[in-house]
């Protein structure tokens, strides 16, 4: 099981804590966090893009002229697409993009990722991340202390500690390029798009807890009894 120094808000060692192999020493499986990322972004989508076809624009729904005898081509609407200011044929209509992935899958996809943030030494574990009040300027200081900051420019860091942790989220949420969650909230693409991940001592019990393949199978099976 790998073994990770934790630290305090000074950047000083306070002791060690051990993770789960079936959590934090998983393979990298490329092909199944691309699907996480895809089904992710896809379920993020709006879908509500739309254009008018020809029952939607304005303008008369009478014939312009007689079918024969004019000498002009044959015409039945206005609004007919071969007409300026006509309906759109075949336009985006609004629709539903999202679709279900596996469970499985989803945490499969978690577990590879958090595996090579530790095996790239970009996952830093903190006893705890407690604040007296809720200024910015005390959470700046920290994360310069903990090195997750280069030439005054802070590194993309995502942060999993509790969101009952007001003093926490309220003094992030003004630093660009910082995002606060919880073990829950923890998804794919925030774990790639932030190339540090700083985790409290309990989130990491939690992640072990929620992660682990076989308490999965365990919970599942008790469900089918």
């Amino acid at each position: 099981m790998p073994t990770v120094k934790v630290r305090n808000l000074k950047n000083k060692e306070v002791g060690e804590v051990t993770l789960s192999d079936a959590v934090f020493g998983v393979e990298l499986n490329e092909a199944l966090i691309h699907a996480a990322v895809k089904n992710y972004l896809a379920n993020g989508r709006q879908g509500t893009s739309a254009t008018k076809t020809r029952g939607n624009v304005s303008g008369s729904g009478r014939k312009l002229w007689k079918q024969k005898g004019t000498g002009r081509a044959r015409i039945a609407s206005l609004r007919s697409p071969l007409w300026k200011g006509g309906g759109n044929v075949h336009g985006p209509q609004p629709r539903d993009w999202s679709y279900k992935m596996p469970k499985k899958m989803r945490r499969g996809a978690l577990r590879s990722a958090l595996s090579e943030r530790l095996r790239e030494g970009n996952l830093i574990v903190v006893d705890e991340m407690t604040f007296d009040t809720p200024k910015t300027k005390d959470f700046v200081n920290v994360i310069g202390g903990l090195a997750l900051s280069e030439s005054k420019k802070a590194v993309k860091t995502l942060i999993v500690d509790s969101l009952d942790n007001a003093n926490l989220v309220l003094s992030s949420r003004n630093v660009q390029k910082t995002k606060v969650t919880n073990s829950y909230g923890l998804n794919i693409y925030d774990l790639l798009y932030h190339e540090k991940l700083l985790i409290s001592k309990s989130a990491v019990e939690e992640l072990n807890d929620l992660l682990d393949p076989k308490r999965e199978n365990s919970k599942e099976a008790g469900e089918n009894d």
